[in-house]
């Protein structure tokens, strides 16, 4: 069940939002919410497999953009920074956006979203696992597997380094019960979802950027983030 929860967003919409656990225990949740790290290709046949209950897949989702609260997850960062993914059920505007935000701050930054219009990536490998296992508390998602995958189609990087098959294996075998665990991770980031692999890398005064041509966090689209915003998106996920 859904509980209203009164967080404010700054600069985002206002919701409403609810509070929504009982989702991450739902196989079908995940499989919707992996699908765009997935796919039609290797990575979707692993995932799905011949036995699917695609209407039942189908109904699940039709049930979850028909909430009136819209689904959202918290995810605490250092110095009271917090990693957002809202699920926003707006009829003809269904998506998930995933953004960045402080206490503080006047407006939180959108680093990428799963709709439409898809925009990202906004994480690397290193900013995934940070958030996943810094065993910060507060929040609404103890758990690292959960955390990891939640943020998993927000991410894209060339350098994902070999041991990350494993970590993403261990997240799909708990969170998704995957009997093909290590493929599927393989296929997952070989393939990374909507952009591919885009490579990361730091400027002069020490902000991580990409070249996606889809990113926030690349400089050299017309719609990035400025200089500065893209500063206090980097050290808000370097901690």
């Amino acid at each position: 069940m859904t509980n209203a929860h009164p967080v404010r967003i700054a600069g985002y919409h206002d919701g409403p939002f609810g509070l929504s656990p009982e989702l991450l225990d739902e196989r079908s949740f995940w499989m919707g919410h992996l699908y765009p790290c997935a796919g039609s290709g290797a990575a979707g046949g692993l995932m799905f497999g011949p036995g699917h209950a695609w209407a039942d897949h189908r109904a699940h989702r039709e049930r979850l953009w028909r909430r009136a609260e819209w689904p959202l997850f918290t995810i605490p960062l250092a110095a009271g920074h917090q990693l957002h993914v809202v699920y926003r059920t707006v009829p003809d505007e269904e998506g998930v956006d995933y953004l960045v935000n402080h206490p503080d701050w006047d407006r939180a930054e959108l680093l990428a979203r799963t709709d439409g219009h898809f925009m990202g990536p906004g994480l690397s490998w290193p900013d995934l696992v940070a958030a996943a296992d810094n065993g910060l508390p507060g929040g609404t998602v103890a758990d690292p597997h959960a955390r990891l995958l939640l943020l998993l189609p927000a991410f894209a990087d060339s350098d994902a380094p070999p041991e990350a098959v494993d970590r993403l294996a261990a997240a799909l075998r708990t969170r998704l019960g995957s009997q093909t665990a290590a493929p599927l991770a393989t296929a997952m980031l070989e393939a990374q979802g909507l952009t591919g692999p885009v490579c990361w890398a730091a400027t002069e005064n020490g902000t991580r950027i990409n070249d996606g041509r889809y990113s926030f966090r690349n400089p050299a689209n017309d719609f990035a983030l400025p200089g500065d915003r893209l500063a206090r998106v980097s050290a808000a996920l370097a901690g």
